[in-house]
């Protein structure tokens, strides 16, 4: 199969949408890839010519937030006020509560450690990047570049999953004020 074709990167577009909406509603591991092929409008053939299973599925489908949450918090400008929470991050938070349901499945008790995993290493990748472009907080010299961002990263998806899974009466903006403010310290 050709990943460059059109029909194909159309057929995936519509497997990925359809595997999140699903897994927004359903625990993943009881989906089953006909129902995914049933919601996606496809072929149950199909489905398998682009994944062999639901976990890779929904893994390749969540990348795209993987890849939003990483890139929204190495966007963060480190000389912001601790009040004024910059607004990357405004957008991140606002985001995930947008798609709740989807980060609480996938971040909660029950979710997959595999996409907590991805999440924290893609952050941590980005924010090293970020790090030696010259945008890391000052006063952190002697602290090598990867434990910093990996702390960040994971302090980030920390704060993430405790507040889709248990504190989501909280609004999106106090969420984001008060990881900056504790970013900021």
């Amino acid at each position: 199969m050709n990943l460059d074709d059109p029909r194909a990167q159309r057929s995936r577009a519509r497997l990925r949408t359809a595997i999140l909406e699903l897994a927004a509603v359903k625990d993943p591991a009881a989906i089953t890839m006909s129902e995914v092929a049933k919601h996606a409008d496809v072929n149950r053939a199909t489905v398998y010519q682009h994944f062999p299973d639901v976990n890779a599925l929904v893994t390749d489908a969540m990348e795209d937030a993987v890849e939003h949450v990483a890139h929204a918090a190495a966007l963060c400008p480190l000389d912001a006020p601790g009040d004024d929470v910059p607004q990357p991050l405004n957008d991140l938070f606002q985001g995930i509560a947008d798609n709740a349901a989807l980060y609480r499945r996938m971040l909660g008790p029950q979710g997959s450690a595999l996409l907590a995993a991805r999440m924290r290493e893609r952050l941590t990748t980005e924010l090293v990047t970020s790090f030696r472009e010259g945008r890391r907080p000052a006063g952190f010299d002697d602290v090598p570049d990867e434990v910093h961002a990996a702390y960040l990263a994971g302090a980030l998806i920390g704060v993430i999953t405790t507040w889709i899974t248990k504190n989501a009466s909280v609004s999106a903006p106090t969420m984001a004020l008060a990881f900056w403010r504790m970013f900021r310290r």
